[in-house]
């Protein structure tokens, strides 16, 4: 188990995100700027509380997709892993808090976003990974896989059929109650 402790934290980009190549991989890296605002009932107004800053890092393909779709000022939210730091500098005492993300988000209670999925680059003969509704991927797309189901289900209920009766290629009608087994 790990003793790691994970946060979410929801703010505004407050500098620009610094993408490096290092020899490790990819890394993003930019503060994020998250403080509390509550209503003043005296006043009628709301009012800023303290802001709190956090150094965000974000490796591999987060942090190059953080370069590509981050932006200074924007709102966003943060999970990941907080570390603070306490460490000495020219004579003076700091503490920091990190974040190690995990997942980077525009915070879509306060404007909205296009999402554009990125292609996964894997090495050469590297197996494509099993698919969690089970059988081999069997195309181009990740999406392409085998039917589940038992071996020789669709021989034994005849050429062009499945086990349900149904023609092979036919869609499923989700709107009725389906047989479990």
């Amino acid at each position: 188990m790990s003793s790691e402790t994970m946060v979410t934290v929801v703010g505004n980009v407050a500098t620009t995100p610094v993408f490096r190549e290092l020899p490790t991989g990819p890394v993003a890296r930019f503060r994020l700027a998250a403080h509390s605002r509550r209503f003043d009932r005296v006043q009628n107004v709301w009012v800023d509380g303290h802001t709190n800053f956090f150094t965000v890092w974000a490796w591999r393909g987060l942090g190059t997709n953080v370069q590509s779709s981050l932006a200074l000022g924007e709102p966003v939210m943060v999970q990941g892993k907080l570390k603070v730091r306490d460490e000495e500098r020219g004579g003076q005492h700091w503490t920091s808090a990190d974040i190690e993300a995990v997942a980077i988000g525009h915070d879509l209670s306060r404007g909205t976003s296009a999402f554009h999925r990125t292609q996964q680059v894997r090495a050469e003969g590297a197996p494509r990974g099993d698919s969690p509704w089970g059988g081999a991927p069997q195309g181009d797309s990740p999406w392409d896989v085998a039917k589940p189901g038992p071996a020789g289900a669709e021989a034994e209920a005849g050429a062009g059929q499945a086990s349900n009766g149904q023609p092979a290629d036919a869609e499923p009608d989700l709107a009725s109650p389906q047989p479990v087994g």
